[in-house]
């Protein structure tokens, strides 16, 4: 199936630290940049970073800049997302999704023109 399979979501405190990695098994990320996302219970899909197709550029929502960096290995075909410093407000389903362009994530285009959205994982940030 065409699609990413994201992993290393999990329950955890306020302050700490977690790792996502998405991963693409039967298609190559190298055509695409790599967009990642979150949704809360009840919100919108809000697009928190993005990398260029060789990594050198990237580009963060305001809400995680300074806190969360996106990295790709396009030898390893992933994709991942290091969060730090979580907050409660972090909390939601993370997804990552394929593009053809390049430009600011906290555009609406991203939200819907993504490729190969893959079904989530959930990261909860609570005391």
């Amino acid at each position: 199936q065409l699609q990413f399979v994201e992993s290393g979501g999990a329950l955890v405190q306020p302050g700490g630290s977690l790792r996502l990695s998405c991963a693409a098994s039967t298609f190559r990320i190298i055509a695409y940049s790599i967009g990642w996302f979150r949704q809360a219970p009840g919100q919108e899909r809000e697009g928190i970073a993005l990398i260029s197709v060789p990594g050198t550029d990237t580009n963060y929502a305001d809400s995680v800049k300074g806190r969360f960096t996106i990295s790709r290995d396009n030898a390893k075909n992933t994709v991942n997302l290091e969060m730090n410093n979580l907050r409660p407000e972090d909390t939601g389903t993370y997804y990552c999704a394929a593009f053809e362009l390049y430009s600011d994530i906290r555009s609406n285009w991203y939200k819907t023109n993504g490729h190969y959205w893959g079904q989530g994982t959930q990261v909860t940030v609570t005391s």
